[in-house]
Formats: C-alpha cells, structure tokens, sequence
C-alpha cells in the first residue's frame, strides 16, 4: 500500500528555507501514497510546553506573551511559504484556532494534550499546502484519525483499518507525528519524540517497506559527532543495539521507535535532511549487522531503587515523564535511570516504592559486542580516573556498561575514551584490484603486515578482483592460501554486483587499492567514494582524469572525510608526494620541479652511450620486464606526461592533461601501425637517438627524458621530452632504472631537494602501497 515513510522532525522544520528543503527532498523521494510524518516545527512544542506551565501557574502576563509569540512564528512560516489565497485560507485558520485557544484559557477549560497537538497540525497542514503550491497533490491527515489507543494500549486491528480507509494512494500524505487518540475520541500523545514512533507504526499499519527517519544528523555514529571529531557513522546498526542506545541517552533513535518493527522486513534508515547526499545509516534485524561499539553520555541523571518494578510499569513511566528510561538489577535490587527534571514526578507516581540512590548524576555508557564488556569496563574506569573522574556507580552488564559519576563527561574526556574504547574495536575491510606482479607481491608482504596495521584496527582483506574476476569473502579471505582460494572459488562480476557487495560490508572502514593500469576500473571510484570507500591507488588514470571529473572526486571524498593516498602512482615506493605536501603544509612554495619519473626512460637513457643501437636497448628491457608489453608505451612519453600532471595537481594546479607538452623519445611515424610495423623500422629509433646524442656531446652534455614544471611569475610551464644537461648535473648520473625528482622551492633555491631511488620494480611498487596503508590506517584512528 505505502512504499517508504519519511518521518521529519523539528529542525527540519525549523525555518521557511527548511521547509523548502523537505519539500524538494519529498519530491525526490516520494510516489503517490507515500506518507511523510511531522513533528512541531522547530521549538513549537517546548513553547507549546511553557504555555502549558504558565496557564497552570495562572501566570496571565507570559501566558499573553506565549500566545503571541506562536502567532507571530506560525504567521511568519505562512507567510514566507505560501500564496495568494492559500496564504489567506492558512493565515485565517491559524487566527481562529489561537482564538479559541484564548477561549478556553479565558474559561479554564485548556487540556494539554490538545493544546501539545497543534504544534504537529500546524506542521503538516503547512507542508501538505506548500507541496500543493508546487504542484504536487498532498493532503494533511491528523494522526487522530490513524492512531486509537484503550488504556494505553494501541488497537492495532482498528488502526490498521483507520489507515487503509484515511491513507490517499493518489497523494502525499502529509501526517501529525506524536498525537493519537482514545477510544472517546480525546485527544492522546505518543510521548516525547513520538513522532518516530508514529512514523514506525503507520509503516506497521500500511505495510510499508521502509521508514526513513530525517534528522539533523548523517545517521548513528559511535558517539556524539558534535563533541568528537572522529566519531564513526556506521552503515548497519542492528535494533536490539539501537533500543539500548536509546534508552541510554543516544539522541537519534528512541525506545518506541523500533517496537512496531519486531518482526517485520520493514527497512529502517536515519538520514540527515541537512546532506541528503550522505549515506544513511541502516537499523537491521539481529542477525545482520555484527555488534558495534559506542559511546553514549548522560547529565543531570538520578538513579532510584524501586521496589517490585515491572517491564510494564517502565513503559507507563516513560509515558508519563515523556522520555525513554532505563532499568537494570544490581545484587538483587532493581534501579531506574532517570532525568532530573522528572524525578520527583516518577517517585510520586510511585507511591513510597522508589528511593533516591544517587542524585544529579552525569557519566557514560559503553555499548559493545558482549566479549567486548570486561575489558573496556576496566579500560573505561581507568581511563577516567586518570582524569580525576571517579566513578560512584558502575553497572556491567553483558552488552554495556554504565558508569555514573559527580563530573560532566566533557569533550576531551569523551575524545579521549573513544579513542582508546571505539577505535580500537573497528574493522578495516580492504578490497584489492590487480594480482599482477606488484599486486602479487602486495599480498605476499601483506601477511607480515598485519601485526603493524592490527596494532590500530582489525584488518581483512575481503575481496581480490582480478580483470572481470572477483573472490569475495565479507569475513575475510585467507592471505596466505589466496591462489588457491582463486582457482576453486572466482567467480565473474559486473559493476552492479561488486558495488553491492562491497555496500554489504558490515566494517566501519573500507579501503579499495587500485593496482590494476585499467582507466575503466578508475572511472569506478565515484562508486566507491559514495559507498564510504578510502581509496589507495598505483593506478594514475584517476588523478591524471580530466580536471572536472577529479575536483568532484576530491570534493566528495573531503565531504564524506574519506582518504586517497597515491604516492605510487608517480615514483613507485619514493616518497615524492609525501614530500610535497610537508614542504607546502611547512609554509615553502615550490617553483619548480625536474626529473626523470620513469624507470624505464631512466634505464634506457643512462644505458645509452653509442655502443649498441637504441633499439637494442629497447629490446632488452622489454625481455627483462621493464617496459609495457608494447615498449612504445613507454617511448611516447605518456605515462611521463601523467605523471607530471599528477605532481602539479599536488601542487595545486588546475591542469589538464593536453597542458602539459609532450615530446615523444621516438620519431613520430613509428607511433604508427603494429609493434611488427615498429620492428621493421626501428633503425628509424637508431638514427633519431644518434642524432639526439651527437648534438648533447657536441655541448658537452648527455641527454635525459624528463619532465618540468615551472611556476614564474604566476604562469606555468610544463613539459615532457628530451633534454641536454651537463655531465656535472645531477641528471646525468642518474643510476639506471632510477627515478629522481629535483625540487626548488623558495627555501631550496640554489640547492636543490633531490629525491632519488628505484622507480621502477614490483617490490619497491608494493611496498609503497604497503606504505600508504600503513599511512592510511593511522590517519583513521
């Protein structure tokens, strides 16, 4: 019947550009009979609220004063958002209601769940007509004619009936979150951020097949991702972890919300209506998602005894005080958690049964895997301790424990505890593409890396691809018997298929490395970035891509705090980029960058010296395994030109590839035709390198194939090809098969930065992914 529930709550609504903003995301999410759930725009409820108090207080002056800020915020929604006579119609229903709202103030016949339920009417009745504005048949549908409650207690037949005879399937049905009703027709709340609630039941009633909760955060972190900068967004949060969090202080999910669930294949979701781009975090049934680790803080909580406390009294209790409350048993006895604020109200209503253990409390609760519990208990206590903080109450139980103490957990402590708690429980999953020789030798080394990398996260590798061949394994392949793994278990896969294996994975990192020399494979990292992927690469397609293409994916990695690291894409294992970013973050400005960045131009200019032809030369690299299968690869200076565009990106230039002039080291006609074509002609090689030769011995010089990048004067120069330098220069005794990168910069102006090594080779290759890994894995934490 109903395809998704949107659920948005008050500060979603909090504003007229709010509202203009959940409109544009109905209607890119919504079909005809969709419902989108309300809550009170903004502060609508809390003013609602004091209302309340100052008329029970008899307190005239700020009941007045209430009254006519209401007026003044619901009038100014209207007006900033609706038209004509639309506008009109709102602005005259808005002044009725506040005037009849004075009437029963006038007469002492004010009720405070109907007075509380406007908040959520206003908000639906507004959307439903600013969707109509725009075109998009809407209709506002008071939950009070959707939800009927007994005692307390839902009449679920009743209401599913209600739902199906109330819900449009030709319309947006734009519903009061947090109000019901009772069988007399009066008018009942769902208690305090109800509205999920209300969002997850109507999903219940009308057979949805998912709820999507919109909130002002990107989804369910490890810890609030207000005090900790490094707190972790999870893809999978499974329920039973999600109601503990809510009862124990999580702000974004809440006890009631998950109950009408139990059972069900509905699909739940947190998303942030202030990033509808960001990925959602998805609550599952147990079973698919492991355990988790978090963190979740408390304040101005007492803790009570309470005497003969049931499970049913626990759901009466939050009713009452409007908030999720927790309750355990310690040696016997059972204890409450409770707000401050609702503390004298929840031991009046318990009548002589509860006693106050412990007063103006503040702490944490650690929830985690229950292997997990032991051992941050005792990490948990120390650690505070070490922060003066001494606990005065401790409770462990087999999936959390609760801490409660005299001092406010505050940012630092709470950073502090997350590191040594959270990040130490996460996993790394790392999905490698290309097992050729350096990707053979990556994993080869890859098992003596463990220990190192594990030190921080646990790390699996989980898939290994190879050209259109995939093995994927999400608890972890064996690194040690992979090639054989290989031959009994890969299988062939398509783009579609591996996205939605890796969207699968159940880690808290997951990192692609690109070892493969495939364009199309970079082409795919859009796709991993928007699946939470880090990205690794030795591949130079992506960071050589046209300009456009590879400032977005440097946008989206930034907003999603996603790492690339491609230092073997230019240099193999040297540390050439490394090294200019320290010198750019250190305050230095480099003006100019030279070198030899090929291994194979580098071992076959310093072979070079007139003895055998050139075309020898190119040969015998070819049969040692230094170049591309078809050395002209080599010779025509590309992977040089890319690479050089990889160095002045770095550098923070906005270059494309065709700016970069490029000198191939091969007469230009035997580009053409086969490698057989190039064979037959090859003296043509000869002659063009003798040439070359002969004119650098006749300045004294020998000749290089380089690449340059000059910054002057706020121009740039950039180029890729042959060159004369003096046999004194540091060019010139370049090692065979090394790469060198000359830098000047204005602290290295006479003297330059060398940075010089094996450019070349799948050890030094591998070991520098090895090296960005490590680098990456220590940056996560």
């Amino acid at each position: 019947m109903v395809n998704i529930v949107h659920k948005f709550g008050g500060s979603s609504l909090s504003s007229a550009d709010r509202y203009h903003a959940v409109a544009n995301i109905v209607l890119a999410n919504t079909e005809q009979g969709d419902c989108v759930v309300v809550s009170a725009s903004g502060k609508t409820t809390d003013t609602l609220v004091k209302l309340w108090q100052s008329y029970q207080q008899q307190d005239s002056q700020a009941v007045s004063d209430i009254l006519l800020l209401i007026d003044n915020n619901q009038r100014a929604l209207i007006e900033q958002l609706l038209i004509g006579q639309n506008k009109q119609q709102a602005l005259a229903q808005l002044k009725d209601e506040l005037a009849v709202l004075n009437e029963l103030i006038s007469q002492q016949q004010l009720l405070e769940a109907p007075l509380l339920a406007h908040g959520e009417v206003w908000s639906a009745r507004l959307l439903a007509a600013y969707l109509n504005q725009l075109g998009v048949d809407s209709q506002d549908v008071d939950a009070r004619q959707l939800f009927t409650l007994n005692g307390g207690q839902l009449l679920h037949q009743k209401n599913q009936q209600q739902c199906s005879d109330a819900i449009s399937r030709t319309h947006i049905n734009v519903v009061t979150g947090f109000i019901a009703a009772d069988c007399q027709g009066n008018t009942v709340t769902l208690g305090r951020n109800g509205s999920d609630y209300s969002a997850t039941l109507l999903a219940s009633y009308t057979f949805a097949k998912q709820v999507s909760i919109w909130t002002d955060t990107q989804g369910v972190f490890s810890t609030d991702p207000r005090k900790v900068k490094n707190a972790v967004k999870y893809a999978k949060v499974c329920r039973e972890q999600a109601n503990l969090l809510a009862r124990l202080g999580n702000p974004v999910l809440h006890a009631k919300t998950l109950s009408p669930l139990k059972d069900s294949e509905i699909k739940l979701v947190v998303r942030s209506s202030f990033d509808c781009d960001a990925t959602p975090t998805e609550v599952v049934k147990e079973g698919y998602s492991k355990a988790k680790r978090f963190i979740t803080t408390l304040d101005n909580i007492d803790l009570l005894r309470v005497d003969k406390l049931s499970s049913g009294e626990v759901g009466e209790l939050s009713q009452l005080i409007q908030h999720s409350l927790h309750h355990f048993t310690k040696e016997g006895d059972t204890y409450l958690l409770v707000p401050g604020q609702s503390t004298h109200q929840v031991v009046s209503h318990l009548a002589g049964r509860a006693n106050i253990v412990e007063s103006n409390l503040s702490g944490c609760a650690v929830v985690a895997p229950t292997a997990d519990v032991s051992a941050l208990t005792e990490q948990a206590t120390a650690l505070l301790k070490e922060q003066s903080i001494h606990p005065r109450f401790v409770q462990q139980d087999d999936n959390y424990v609760l801490i409660l103490n005299d001092q406010a957990i505050d940012s630092d402590v709470l950073t502090l505890l997350h590191d040594k708690l959270v990040n130490k429980g996460q996993e790394l999953a790392i999905i490698v593409a290309g097992l050729g020789n350096v990707g053979e030798v990556f994993l080869s080394q890859l098992q003596a890396q463990f220990a190192r990398l594990s030190a921080q996260y646990k790390v699996k590798v989980v898939a290994l691809l190879r050209s259109k061949q995939m093995l994927f394994s999400a608890s972890g392949l064996n690194t040690e018997t992979w090639q054989e793994q290989w031959h009994n278990e890969a299988q062939s896969y398509d783009k579609a298929e591996l996205l939605a294996r890796i969207n699968e994975l159940d880690y808290e990192h997951k990192v692609v490395i690109d070892i493969t020399a495939s364009e199309a494979f970079s082409q795919l990292y859009p796709d991993f970035v928007e699946l939470n992927c880090h990205l690794i690469s030795a591949n130079k397609y992506a960071g050589t891509a046209a300009n456009g293409w590879y400032q977005n994916l440097r946008t989206n990695l930034a907003e999603r705090n996603l790492l690339w690291r491609y230092n073997t894409s230019v240099g193999a294992g040297l540390p050439i980029n490394f090294a200019l970013a320290d010198l750019q973050n250190s305050g230095d400005s480099i003006n100019r960058i030279e070198g030899v960045f090929s291994g194979t131009l580098s071992w076959l200019c310093s072979s070079y010296d007139g003895s055998v032809p050139f075309s020898d030369l190119v040969l015998q690299a070819q049969q040692m395994g230094y170049t591309e299968p078809d050395p002209r690869e080599d010779l025509s200076g590309r992977d040089m030109q890319r690479k050089l565009l990889i160095l002045a990106r770095d550098l923070g230039l906005d270059l494309e590839l065709d700016d970069i002039a490029l000198t191939p080291l091969m007469p230009e006609q035997l580009a053409a035709g086969s490698w057989q074509d190039f064979l037959a002609n090859k003296q043509l090689l000869d002659e063009f390198m003798t040439e070359k030769a002969a004119q650098a011995a006749a300045e004294g010089k020998v000749v290089r194939y380089t690449g340059a990048i000059t910054l002057l004067d706020g121009k740039v120069q950039a180029q890729v090809g042959l060159v004369n330098v003096g046999k004194d220069d540091v060019l010139a005794s370049l090692k065979p098969g090394d790469n060198i990168f000359v830098i000047n910069s204005q602290w290295y102006t006479d003297n330059a930065l060398v940075i010089q090594g094996p450019g070349a080779g799948k050890e030094v290759t591998a070991a520098g992914v090895h090296s960005d890994l490590y680098w990456l894995v220590n940056n996560l934490k």
